[in-house]
């Protein structure tokens, strides 16, 4: 999606994209010269909105950010250790 529809589904203004994306907490892809952004990126932005609203400032959010994308992270190797596991005890 493009920015506008970004804005309008994160229920964010244009202003707050542009603080997020120079901030790294959202890094949108590209389509040429044209930011486009992702069903990942809208629930980012989602996060990113609900943790202001309950208050943390801007500087506790790209540590949270931090945690999140490495639960991730771990959670993506966990599911690839088990696959090795599982296709090992196969054979």
């Amino acid at each position: 999606m493009d920015a506008q529809e970004f804005v309008a589904h994160a229920q964010i203004d244009a202003e707050a994209l542009n603080e997020w994306v120079e901030a790294g907490w959202i890094i949108p892809g590209r389509d040429g010269s044209r930011r486009r952004f992702s069903e990942i990126d809208l629930a980012r932005a989602h996060l990113i909105r609900d943790l202001q609203s309950l208050g943390v400032n801007d500087e506790g959010i790209p540590v949270i950010l931090d945690l999140i994308d490495q639960l991730h992270g771990l959670r993506r190797i966990l599911r690839h250790v088990m696959s090795a596991v599982e296709t090992r005890e196969l054979e």
